[in-house]
């Protein structure tokens, strides 16, 4: 079941249906996004979601998710948990973390490619930043064989400006944690020059000092994201869906802490 709390916020954001529509009424949209959110839980095929659970057909959810991506419906989610998280003081903008995960991609599709932790069959990587607490601020998703490093600085131009809070939207965090994979100086100095102060170790250098700790939070997130099934696997050809699934998926952990918070 969709939270009325959380429907509160999103049903603002869906677009309006026409009010002269030929042809049967729509399925209801908090219904399709209850089937939307069982296949994203349990990862199975959108022409086996139940009939019975009445969230219309696997073909209907399908296209009202279709639809509610073009209209950017679950970036402006994600946004908007941002501005009450960071109302709460609950977004940690000193550091944020970046790291890479692969996942197979069984269809194959855009953003597809020979993954090379899993004898170059066809996968995607996840790209993702996150806030010193773990929350996830922005995830790309490429084809496996891309490099981490060359992620780096679309990630931090990719978080979003934040409001919630006196002054302007924040959007750069304070540092950026990365393991040896980031290493380069050019990235380094685009850091610097965004006024970020970058903490990536060498290579051919021992790790930086208690590192490994501070950077603890990507991997639970990934962890978080990854208990949702249909990201741990892509489905889907079209890449803008797959990333309507992961931009749902970071909405739902930020709701999540948000009312961890306020309870």
């Amino acid at each position: 079941m969709v939270d009325d709390d959380l429907w509160a916020l999103i049903e603002p954001l869906l677009p309006p249906w026409p009010e002269r529509s030929p042809g049967p009424r729509p399925v209801p949209d908090r219904l399709c996004l209850q089937g939307i959110l069982y296949v994203l839980f349990n990862d199975v095929a959108w022409q086996l979601l139940p009939l019975e659970l009445g969230f219309g057909s696997g073909q209907t959810c399908w296209r009202r998710l279709d639809r509610w991506q073009q209209a950017g419906v679950f970036d402006q989610l994600h946004r908007l948990l941002f501005a009450k998280l960071n109302a709460a003081g609950e977004l940690d903008w000193t550091r944020a973390c970046v790291d890479g995960s692969h996942v197979r991609a069984k269809k194959r599709g855009a953003a597809t490619g020979p993954s090379p932790v899993d004898r170059r069959k066809t996968g995607s990587k996840h790209h993702l930043i996150c806030d010193g607490r773990g929350t996830p601020l922005h995830v790309i998703t490429t084809a496996a064989n891309v490099n981490d490093i060359t992620q780096t600085l679309a990630l931090v131009d990719g978080i979003p400006p934040v409001a919630g809070r006196p002054g302007h939207p924040r959007r750069r965090p304070g540092a950026v944690l990365g393991d040896k994979a980031y290493d380069s100086r050019a990235v380094r100095h685009e850091l610097r020059r965004r006024r970020i102060l970058p903490v990536i170790s060498r290579k051919g250098s021992p790790n930086i000092k208690g590192l490994g700790r501070l950077r603890y939070v990507v991997e639970q997130t990934f962890g978080l994201l990854h208990q949702f099934k249909r990201l741990a696997v892509r489905w889907e050809r079209r890449p803008e869906l797959h990333d309507a699934f992961v931009s749902l998926a970071c909405s739902l952990i930020c709701w999540r802490r948000l009312r961890k918070q306020v309870a």
